[in-house]
């Protein structure tokens, strides 16, 4: 028998497991932010959906992110992806906890785009030439047709993933590797229109157009950080760290690293095509950005979210050692909602800076939800899919080792 086989219960969260307290620490955490957010919202409604808004669109973050990745693995293979594989499978699996926590939002649409309001559109031709896109009811159909398309691909990828943990078939490979194509480009649409929704329509006389790939790159790389947090955490199982080893950790940082680069490129490019055509169209987003305590965090994430977590990287030993590589993360990730902070913020609160409790409140209360509820999809399957081909390959490389 090889090194890294055993039972499937081996490959359960075990009782006592860091994971299955953080479900409920999340859950009592999440529900308290939930409460402080209601007295908001009686408080002060239109902060309330601002807030929302944002910390919505981080925690849309690791659940559509995980998908895309997962669909990057079918088509492309690699052992890397079968370890982080039921990772990200439970964060794609809270979609409809997103679309639930969706419904503020169109409640709140008026609080937050102003093209929902007629008279402001009656006053304004840009506006008006965009009408035929940005109205209520089409605004409303075409969420209905993102969340389905991503429920569909979603639920196909699940189900036959965990098919093959019952019958391992190459049609069931061939499936998921197709599926993936397919879905990997309807994500790619329906999250680039959504970013045009749901964000820069904040702003509706600003258009870029790299801002959907922006924020897909945003979401890619947050679901790679927090399925590394996860790994790190489930690497300390017997069996799961036989699989998991200092190698694999290694893959992650690569990829993390190279992901880190595209993420850099893509902003850095949307500054250039904008500041070197000086259109006055474009330009006021960036100014905006650059005075009032928001330069301060285009400064940090320059050097925080890119310079030092570059050259940090770029050392195999923090790549290898996964509380090095998880610590790195972890930085990261704050750094993620930063960014997609200064991204939005600015919309609402103009060129000054002016944080508001409610951010963080809303923060914690998707985000206590969301983790309890990909916790509590998570500990029902071996963490690891342990009839995939690339794993039965390196269990028995192991075995006859």
């Amino acid at each position: 028998m090889s090194r890294i086989a055993g039972s499937r219960a081996d490959y359960l969260l075990p009782v006592g497991h860091p994971l299955l307290r953080a479900e409920k620490i999340a859950a009592i955490v999440g529900l308290a932010g939930l409460v402080l957010s209601v007295i908001g919202l009686v408080a002060d409604r239109e902060q309330f959906f601002q807030s929302w808004l944002i910390a919505y669109l981080f925690w849309l973050g690791p659940t559509l992110g995980s998908m895309g990745i997962l669909m990057l693995q079918h088509i492309t293979g690699g052992r890397w992806g079968v370890a982080l594989r039921r990772t990200l499978e439970a964060g794609m699996k809270t979609l409809p906890l997103m679309a639930l926590f969706f419904l503020p939002i169109v409640v709140g649409m008026h609080f937050l785009f102003e093209w929902t309001h007629a008279d402001v559109v009656a006053h304004d031709p840009v506006l008006q030439a965009k009408a035929f896109y940005l109205n209520e009811k089409f605004f409303l159909v075409r969420a209905v047709l993102y969340f389905a398309i991503w429920f569909v691909v979603a639920a196909a990828l699940s189900r036959w993933s965990l098919e093959q943990d019952d019958e391992p078939s190459p049609r069931i490979d061939r499936r998921l590797h197709f599926w993936s194509r397919g879905g990997l480009i309807l994500y790619a649409l329906t999250m680039t229109f959504a970013s045009v929704d749901w964000a820069m329509s904040l702003e509706p006389h600003w258009y870029s157009h790299i801002y959907g790939v922006i924020v897909i790159g945003g979401q890619i790389l947050t679901a790679l950080m927090f399925a590394i947090v996860v790994a790190v955490r489930l690497a300390k199982m017997p069996k799961v760290g036989e699989f998991m080893s200092a190698e694999r950790f290694h893959d992650f940082g690569k990829l993390l690293l190279a992901f880190l680069m595209l993420w850099a490129y893509f902003a850095l490019s949307q500054f250039l095509i904008i500041w070197s055509a000086n259109l006055p169209e474009e330009t006021p987003w960036y100014l905006t950005r650059r005075e009032g305590g928001w330069q301060v965090l285009a400064v940090a994430l320059v050097l925080l979210h890119f310079v030092a977590p570059f050259a940090i990287l770029l050392s195999r030993h923090v790549k290898r050692t996964p509380a090095v590589l998880g610590t790195v993360v972890l930085a990261l990730l704050f750094m993620r909602f930063v960014d997609l902070y200064w991204l939005v913020a600015p919309s609402f609160q103009g060129p000054k800076l002016s944080p508001h409790w409610l951010d963080v409140t809303t923060m914690v209360a998707i985000g206590g939800i969301w983790v309890a509820a990909f916790v509590r999809l998570l500990k029902p399957h071996p963490v690891l899919p342990l009839n995939d081909r690339y794993y039965q390959l390196a269990e028995l490389e192991e075995g006859g080792a």
